[in-house]
């Protein structure tokens, strides 16, 4: 499989996190938080993997459909590079985010883009997904995130537009 193909597949596509707060801090208000994961979608979408990794801490992890963490500010930076690579045009929406009861959060997005990096299939695709964050200093501590890779994998051969075939 292609480097930009690899990236690809593990996208998050992020994309879930988990984000919760430690017993020392105030939890974030649901206006905090969606301005917060109103900024961490602005950072997807900008071609620039440093601002996605600005928003976890220090030691933070991202880890995408159960694979392997993402650990620290500069393998989330190459985590994040990997889609960005892969999919020039990338578009991430948010589609939701709230807290839970826990107090952890969940954000759900739509990618979209054209899989014209390198190597790439030239398709487009749009998947949705979620992260759940625990949050600690206003940060992501950890991001669990969770798409359909299956369904990732036939757009990425086929393209989002090809009718489903069972």
């Amino acid at each position: 499989m292609s480097r930009a193909r690899r990236f690809a597949s593990a996208l998050p596509l992020t994309l879930g996190l988990v984000a919760g707060c430690s017993s020392t801090e105030t939890p974030m208000t649901d206006a905090q938080l969606r301005a917060f994961a109103t900024d961490y979608t602005a950072a997807w979408c900008s071609q620039t993997a440093s601002k996605v990794a600005a928003h976890f801490g220090a030691d933070g992890s991202l880890t995408i459909n159960a694979g392997t963490p993402s650990v620290g500010r500069e393998a989330i930076t190459a985590s994040a590079q990997g889609f960005m690579t892969a999919f020039p045009d990338m578009i991430v929406a948010m589609d939701s985010v709230k807290l839970t009861s826990d107090g952890h959060a969940e954000y759900h997005w739509t990618l979209s883009g054209t899989n014209t990096g390198p190597n790439g299939t030239g398709k487009k695709v749009r998947v949705s997904g979620h992260e759940a964050w625990t949050l600690a200093h206003g940060l992501i501590a950890q991001s669990l995130g969770q798409f359909d890779a299956a369904e990732y994998e036939r757009q990425l051969k086929v393209g989002v537009d090809a009718p489903v075939v069972k």
